[in-house]
């Protein structure tokens, strides 16, 4: 028997003295019941095992926040078919009671992204290379109505015929690994930024058009949050590959100059289903 089993018989007796059952126990007790491990509730869930872990345990304190934590909660209930409504009621009563991450008694629940719902790379790639035609071929109409030189036109028309997929014919402006990191919002997240010593370098709930620069002397710093996708990163004012997709939450994940220009492309699990086909857009 590990020490983790020890605690959660401690958690019971704990329960039994007192006639309190915390909500971590009861999911515990009900995927026991239903035979289900908790690789397979993350599966279904798109939630961290450490997350799911965390509060089975009751250690709130390990989580990125009370927001997250009702989401996760409410998605590892719904898995379960339990009462997601009246375990997220619980859960929020059990926060405000211990005081973690400064609960509040009417806080949003987040729910990972439902993976059917988040648009594929290709679409978003094909998406841009439409509204790049688009703005091309307005500047094309305008150098015509407006220019009474021919020359102008033709120059303009030049432009917008030029290749827009990533290629040997692509001029591309690599951004410096020394520039400076911002990190801007797009929506409503919470982001906790830390080096190599685990010091705090920002913890916030960002909303929409709040930004972050990462100190230039700051050793190895990383970002741990649970919606990457709305993040918007650019070194030295140029934009770079988002740091995650929203399927799962990223932590450790280096945000310095050169280590988000040392990224590897990721590769969608479409596309690795289909490998062979074709090759992954650039970034």
């Amino acid at each position: 028997m590990d020490d983790r089993d020890l605690e959660h018989l401690s958690n019971d007796a704990v329960g039994d003295a007192t006639g309190f059952e915390s909500v971590g126990d009861r999911l515990r007790a009900e995927r026991d019941k239903s035979g289900l491990t908790l690789s397979e509730i993350a599966a279904r869930t798109r939630v961290p095992i450490r997350h799911l872990e965390a509060i089975e345990a009751g250690e709130y304190s390990a989580l990125p926040g009370s927001t997250y934590t009702l989401g996760f909660t409410r998605s590892y209930a719904k898995t379960l078919g339990l009462d997601e409504n009246a375990i997220v009621a619980d859960m929020r009563e059990e926060l405000a009671q211990g005081g973690f991450h400064g609960a509040v008694a009417r806080a949003p629940a987040y729910e990972p992204a439902d993976p059917a719902r988040v648009p594929s790379r290709w679409m978003a790639w094909t998406a841009a290379a439409v509204a790049a035609l688009v703005l091309a071929a307005y500047f094309v109409w305008r150098s015509f109505a407006l220019s009474p030189d021919p020359g102008i036109g033709e120059a303009a028309k030049a432009v917008a015929e030029a290749p827009i997929k990533g290629g040997k014919d692509t001029v591309t402006t690599a951004p410096a690994p020394s520039g400076e990191v911002v990190i801007t919002a797009t929506d409503t997240v919470w982001v906790k930024i830390y080096d190599a010593e685990k010091k705090r370098l920002y913890e916030n709930e960002m909303k929409a058009g709040d930004s972050f620069t990462v100190p230039a002397d700051a050793n190895n710093p990383m970002i741990v949050t649970g919606r990457p996708q709305v993040l918007n990163v650019t070194i030295g004012g140029t934009a770079v590959a988002p740091l995650g997709t929203g399927e799962t939450s990223i932590a450790d994940v280096g945000v310095s100059a050169a280590a988000l220009l040392g990224r590897k492309p990721e590769v969608p699990v479409a596309a690795t289903a289909g490998a062979g086909t074709g090759k992954t857009a650039n970034r």
